[in-house]
């Protein structure tokens, strides 16, 4: 199938008139929420690890559990146990409710040493070593039994000491930042550099244990008078931990113009500890991650291959990383020689691509380096340390973000330094101009042709990256000393998959969240069952292999997919216009978190996961005028002019923060809540009206599909969580629903006059169809259905199902009802869903039939679809791989999504 053309939008109607009166105000009682339901059982929940390994090294580990309505109250405590039935410690709390105010999602956190474990109502049991917060002081003192953390309230220092017993392990931990004023291309010019480091703002303990402890600490880069970047730092500890977690949010507020040389280029963005050294050289041990477990084991002053031999014992002690026996009792031929040993103190592995890393050492500053190897992916761990104690650190997603680099630096000293860059200093400049000058296209009328073309909606000067951010992931230990390989490599396995603990399929499936029936456990009980899962197999599986060969990492990139495939050139069109990267176009974040959700896989989780790191975060902004808005697909993330609610869809964030408890995730749901206010920024069909239109704050023109979708999604969400709008937020929901439902052709209208004030659309006076085929392809079925299960309003219920019934009715059947067709629409396999939904809450057979005709008879993939790769190599392709030149990324979200829930929905009713 050909790519899916640019999206229909219909002028929105401005039609005046009053609203309408209706029998309840905005928060009535006798219209709040549907009947309670009668109390599920409240079995156990088995909770598990994504992956085999348990926790491991890590330094815990939250969850999110679901329960059926009615199930536990807001008051309700929560136990668990191991396998063999011992209590296991567990800090519990609510991060949802039903409109009965009953618990929806509870989030439950546990500490080292934690297997599968099993959830039930109860009294939990308290930790032997306690997290402890003690805020009277100068500093925040965090103890988790094991380590203490002093962080800082003030100042440049976001961690001032970390200590185990008595012993200090790390110390004065703060954000570093190079700024580049100019940016060469080729070879001319000096490249001149300036040093900023954290300045702290705020700081906020979120959580004080007794399992868990949070807090966040928000700030900017500052040097001088000038303070700019943004940034929003959590530290995680947990009871009995001897480590610590570190979520890093950076906000991108400087100035970069296209065209021009000078502004605000990120030469180098990293963490920076300071690490006491007090054994001796020969004692000093430096551990850096390399390919997979592999790791560099040395010491800053080695004795092995001398050319004189200490003893074989001492040899295998120091490689062991154990303290060595006195230097008296070694064989004196070394001994008397110590001083002339050199001593290496300085390490760097630069990861500057995806491809290779590099790793070379010195011994001091202003003495050269020497090459210490090299390979392809490296871990992104280190450590640093001896017999007395010593620090790990790790950098999650090292490769797939690069550049980026690790960072030893003195360890001959009395202080060591480690560095771990998010952004290497030995890469480029983090260069963000936008990539072309805009080739005539001053006017909308230019710019349409443009659109026309290469399907991109440039306008001058929106393809900014001021206001986008971008979250990393960085663990600590405080180790009592040197630890094992064994342990090494444990700490390696956590800064690469950090272990989630997780609720299985049927635990989400019975609570009926996210869409009540909509998912189901993979079922290949039938041929026709069993194709349908085979094809949603070979899509992930499809994606996730083109993830690696097209080499879709990088710091902005990475999590992303492409949306359109060029069969000529063999290649994804990453180079044209609105064809490149994807940024969430029909719901790709959706299909994957439903995918995982019916059947638990680790790989999809951590697919979704990295997506929802992104989407989140790189395709929407965060400051400036456009804040609360996301950018359509394009060549780069922010570059297309279309800054639009589809993409900043807190629909498409909702399922990993209720399953992980995510804080950062939380932050940008809450954000959204007041993001109806962009619409008095940004007119989403300007360039397209044919009659003036001036945004009014009492007049908004808001469509009821991909703006209304975004909106809803946000205020459900605020209102689930109790979050401190959410009285807003249920007002919101409540009152939009209601006045899209009494509009004259209820979703068909297409569009209404909304009021910030009071929340609500004006009621038209004259019915209009105006139906686009991408209304409900940003998470609208999704929304409704659960919108639809949680508040009693049959107008918006009877509204909705109307539209399912009719989206894919034939011309004749939509005139029939509504006086004239929907005109030319696309998308029938993606609103198959909309069908089998409907024919579900109807009981209307042959809405059922329609359902499986528009799944596997439409547009979209078929049963007559390849279904298989072909190989390439060169000198066809850059690298050797496969493709699918069939597969488009709009075709691939549609069909998943259908398939999912279709099977779900209607899978006992499926064509013979």
């Amino acid at each position: 199938m050909s790519p899916i053309p640019r999206r229909s939008l219909l002028k929105a109607a401005a039609v005046a008139g009053a609203a309408a009166q209706f029998s309840w105000a905005l928060g009535a009682t006798n219209a709040q929420a549907a009947p309670e339901t009668v109390a599920a059982d409240a079995d156990p929940v088995t909770l598990d690890w994504l992956e085999d390994g348990g926790l491991g090294a890590a330094p815990g580990s939250t969850v999110g559990v679901p329960w059926p309505r009615g199930t536990y109250q807001q008051n309700q405590m929560f136990a668990l146990t191991d396998a063999d039935g011992k209590a296991v410690p567990v800090q519990s709390w609510p991060i949802a409710y039903w409109p009965d105010g009953s618990l929806k999602w509870t989030a439950h956190a546990v500490s080292p040493d934690a297997g599968k474990l099993t959830l039930t109502a109860g009294e939990p049991v308290a930790p032997e070593r306690k997290v402890t917060v003690d805020k009277s002081g100068g500093t925040i003192d965090i103890s988790t039994g094991v380590i203490t953390a002093k962080i800082g309230k003030n100042g440049s220092t976001l961690v001032k000491s970390v200590t185990r017993g008595t012993t200090e392990i790390a110390r004065n931990g703060r954000l570093v930042l190079i700024r580049q004023p100019e940016i060469e291309d080729e070879d001319q010019g000096a490249e001149k550099s300036e040093r900023f480091e954290s300045a702290i703002s705020g700081v906020e303990v979120e959580q004080e244990g007794p399992v868990r402890a949070v807090v966040r600490i928000d700030g900017k880069h500052r040097k001088g008078e000038r303070s700019w970047l943004p940034f929003s730092v959590r530290l995680y500890f947990y009871a009995g931990a001897d480590s610590f977690r570190m979520v890093h949010t950076i906000t991108f507020d400087g100035k970069q113009e296209p065209g021009k040389s000078s502004g605000d280029f990120v030469r180098g963005l990293g963490v920076r500890f300071t690490v006491p050294m007090r054994d001796a050289a020969y004692d000093r041990h430096i551990r850096i991650g390399g390919d997979g477990t592999g790791l560099l084991r040395e010491a800053v002053k080695g004795i092995t291959g001398l050319r004189r031999d200490p003893g074989a014992a001492v040899q295998a002690a120091q490689f062991a990383g154990e303290e060595l026996a006195d230097p008296a009792t070694w064989d004196q031929r070394v001994t008397t020689r110590l001083q002339y040993i050199p001593e290496w103190g300085d390490y760097t592995l630069s990861q500057l691509s995806a491809d290779g890393f590099t790793l070379r050492k010195r011994t001091r500053k202003g003495y050269g380096w020497i090459g210490a190897g090299g390979g392809r992916r490296a871990s992104g761990f280190g450590y640093v340390g001896g017999p007395s104690g010593g620090f790990s650190f790790g950098l999650r997603d090292f490769w797939e973000k690069f550049p980026a680099q690790l960072d030893i630096r003195d360890a001959h000293t009395d202080e060591a330094e480690v560095t771990l860059w998010l952004w290497s200093p030995e890469a480029r400049p983090m260069d963000l101009r936008f990539y072309h000058d805009g080739m005539g296209q001053d006017t909308y009328a230019e710019q349409l042709e443009g659109l026309n073309i290469t399907y991109e909606d440039y306008e001058p000067g929106f393809g900014t990256p001021y206001g986008i951010a971008r979250t990393s992931e960085l663990l600590f230990w405080a180790n009592e000393s040197t630890p094992t390989p064994e342990k090494l490599a444990e700490q390696v396995d956590a800064v690469r998959v950090l272990p989630q603990l997780a609720a299985p399929p049927r635990q989400l499936i019975k609570a009926k969240v996210f869409g009540p029936g909509l998912y189901s456990e993979p079922d290949r009980s039938t041929p026709a069952k069993a194709r349908i899962e085979d094809h949603l197999d070979f899509l992930f599986t499809y994606y996730k292999d083109q993830v690696e060969m097209r080499r879709w990492y990088g710091f902005w990139d990475y999590g992303d997919i492409m949306h359109s495939y060029d069969p000529v050139r063999h290649q994804w069109r990453y180079d044209i216009g609105g064809y490149a990267w994807d940024n969430s176009e029909l719901s790709p974040d959706l299909w994957l978190w439903f995918a995982y959700l019916r059947s638990g896989r680790a790989d999809i989780f951590r697919f979704a996961e990295a997506m929802t790191r992104h989407t989140g975060e790189v395709d929407v902004y965060h400051l400036g005028q456009w804040a609360g808005l996301g950018t359509r697909h394009g060549v780069q993330h922010y570059a297309d002019s279309a800054k639009q609610q589809r993409i900043a869809n807190t629909t498409y964030r909702r399922h990993y923060y209720f399953l992980t408890a995510d804080e950062r995730v939380g932050d940008l749901m809450h954000a959204n809540v007041d993001s109806d206010e962009t619409f008095l920024v940004l007119d989403p069909i300007r360039k397209i009206r044919t009659e003036p239109y001036t945004p009014d704050r009492h007049a908004l023109s808001i469509g009821f599909g991909t703006d209304w979708s975004g909106l809803v999604s946000a205020w459900l969400t605020e209102w689930e969580r109790k979050g401190p709008k959410w009285e807003k937020a249920k007002a919101r929901v409540l009152s939009t629903m209601e006045t899209i439902a009494a509009q004259p052709n209820g979703f068909v209208q297409g569009s209404g006059l909304y009021d910030l004030d009071t929340g609500r659309f004006a009621v038209a006076t004259e019915p209009v169809v105006g139906v686009s085929h991408l209304s409900a392809v940003f998470g609208l079925n999704e929304l409704c259905a659960e919108l639809i299960d949680l508040v009693d309003m049959p107008a918006f219920k009877s509204a909705y199902l109307d539209y399912c019934r009719y989206f894919n009715a034939t011309k004749a059947e939509q005139a029939a009802r509504y006086g004239t067709n929907f005109g030319t629409l696309l998308l029938f396999q993606g609103h198959s869903r909309l069908d089998a939904y409907a024919a579900v809450q109807t009981g209307e057979a042959a809405l059922a039939t329609r359902a499986w005709t528009k799944f596997y008879s439409s547009d979209g993939y078929t049963e007559s679809s390849p279904w298989k790769t072909e190989k390439l190599s060169g000198p066809v392709t850059l690298v050797p791989g496969s493709e699918a030149n069939w597969v488009y990324t709009n075709d691939t979200a549609l069909y998943g999504l259908a398939a999912i829930e279709n099977l779900a929905l209607l899978g006992d009713r499926m064509p013979s």
